[in-house]
């Protein structure tokens, strides 16, 4: 028994031998020679080699069969399998190692998924790797991948690029210091920054993720979007190309470049055929102006509506919108910012404050020139409350007003149609209360200073009557529709919903 077991074991490593010994199956011409003292064999015309699965296909051939090794020379060709062709002007293969080394215009295909062509590539047999240096450039159909260094997994079809990786097809480019690429699959496996550009020109940074070549969708788990008009950055990024629609998730921003203007949120979307760009769920922006100063707002949505046509172009803001800058503070339902006559519209029971004063109306619109609000227009039951130094409450309501501003300070405010007052009259020593004054009239033009009321002037038949202190009667102190809502005027907290933001300058650069 023990002489049976010996033999099997022999005639097993004869066979396991055999199946490692490079073979040489034909050639025209055999000679013999010595190499640095190692014999060889020097075989010359349609020569092939072969060891298991392995066949190698040559011109000329230096074979040493002490070392199991082959130098081939000329329209080399290696087969392995029924897979893999490798294509070169010369080449070196230990059989032991089983390890092929080819040099000068190197063609290496897999099948028909993938041709890579490169003059310094190892192809590894025991591990089915092919390993380029010195530049590469992998082909498809669909994509051209080149770098200076990279591996190809024959089994898994995967190649790994590394330095100066490119990327060329005809929807766009990719740069990157790393990527990978399944060329059965075509998907593309971001291991690095990654910067796209397609072909009109917009711009996406990818920090990770992976994006399907053939169905053109991405799932980024990091990265940035940059188009002409703003940059898109998030935590995580869904791209469908076909359909031009991405969504984000996680500290999305949104840096609009031509407005100074950022949006946060925790989610978005971007309609890339209609323009638009949605932010919500804690949605906030930020805006700075001339002077330095920076204009806060958030609301349950944010749109920004882009288009070649300037008149086109709109921010939009829906439900709770609250607005806060040092000096003014807002809110409303909703709100739309029309880009090209740099107007601001407040809709459904929108109310302003501005130091003492409080602003209301069916619908406000402020002008904003150079970046700072010049005039507040107030349309359909405007109301205008201040509050003096006793408290007591100064009141126009008309059917139009116009307030003015003078370096960000509200300055005037002029009525228009159905004019009412209430002014409490002071002693200008003392500061006592000498009465109230209460006028009906068309029009009526109201002067601030520091903010607060400092006189009225009346036009077209006023009706006016003064009342003492002592016949003041509650009823008489307050104007019908008169509403004080100072107990929901923003503060920079209501409005700003995470820590303070990044200048915009800087947002832009910011991966997240």
């Amino acid at each position: 028994m023990r002489y049976t077991w010996l033999l099997l074991l022999l005639l097993f490593t004869s066979w396991a031998v055999a199946q490692n010994r490079v073979t040489l199956k034909q050639a025209d011409q055999l000679i013999g020679g010595v190499k640095d003292g190692e014999r060889f064999d020097r075989v010359i015309g349609n020569v092939i080699f072969e060891q298991n699965k392995t066949t190698i296909y040559c011109d000329s051939a230096l074979f040493f069969r002490s070392k199991n090794s082959v130098e081939a020379f000329g329209h080399v060709r290696i087969l392995e399998g029924d897979s893999v062709t490798i294509t070169s002007s010369r080449a070196e293969y230990n059989g032991n190692t089983r390890m092929a080394k080819l040099r000068t215009n190197v063609v290496f295909t897999k099948l028909a998924m993938a041709t890579l062509y490169t003059d310094y590539l190892d192809f590894d047999r025991v591990k089915n790797e092919a390993y380029y240096f010195n530049k590469g450039r992998l082909v498809d159909s669909i994509n051209v991948l080149t770098s200076n260094k990279g591996y190809y997994q024959v089994n898994s079809n995967v190649a790994s690029f590394k330095k100066d990786v490119v990327v060329v097809n005809p929807d766009y480019n990719m740069k990157s210091d790393s990527l990978q690429y399944n060329s059965r699959t075509k998907i593309i496996y971001f291991r690095t920054e990654t910067t796209v550009v397609d072909k009109e020109g917009n711009t996406f940074v990818y920090e990770g993720g992976e994006y399907d070549t053939r169905s053109q969708q991405s799932d980024i788990k990091q990265g940035q979007a940059e188009s002409q008009s703003y940059t898109l950055t998030g935590n995580k990024i869904k791209l469908d190309d076909l359909r031009k629609f991405y969504t984000v998730k996680g500290n999305v921003v949104m840096t609009h470049k031509e407005e100074n203007l950022v949006i946060y949120g925790d989610d978005a979307f971007f309609d890339k055929r209609k323009n638009i760009a949605k932010v919500f769920n804690n949605a906030w922006l930020t805006r700075v102006t001339d002077e330095g100063d920076t204009l806060f707002m958030s609301a349950d949505t944010l749109v920004s509506i882009d288009s070649e046509d300037p008149a086109k172009k709109r921010l939009l803001a829906y439900k709770n919108v609250k607005i806060f800058k040092k000096d003014i503070q807002g809110l409303a339902d909703s709100l739309e910012y029309r880009q090209a006559d740099s107007i601001m519209f407040l809709y459904r029971a929108p109310a302003l404050w501005t130091a003492g004063n409080q602003m209301t109306a069916d619908t406000i619109s402020m002008l904003i020139e150079n970046n700072t609000i010049s005039k507040i227009f107030l349309t359909v039951n405007a109301f205008v409350i201040s509050t003096d130094t006793l408290k007591n409450f100064n009141q126009i309501k008309g059917r139009k007003m116009t307030a003015l501003f003078r370096k960000n300070q509200l300055h005037q405010v002029n009525v228009e149609g159905n004019g009412e007052s209430i002014y409490f009259a002071l002693e200008d020593k003392t500061n006592l209360l000498m009465g109230m004054n209460k006028i009906i009239c068309s029009n009526i033009i109201i002067r601030f200073k520091d903010a607060r009321v400092n006189n009225l002037s009346f036009y077209v038949r006023p009706e006016a009557d003064f009342i003492p202190p002592h016949e003041l009667k509650k009823d008489d102190m307050l104007l019908r529709g008169f509403h004080w809502k100072i107990d929901v005027r923003p503060t920079r907290k209501d409005v700003v919903k995470k820590a303070d933001p990044l200048p915009p300058a800087r947002a832009e650069r910011t991966r997240l």
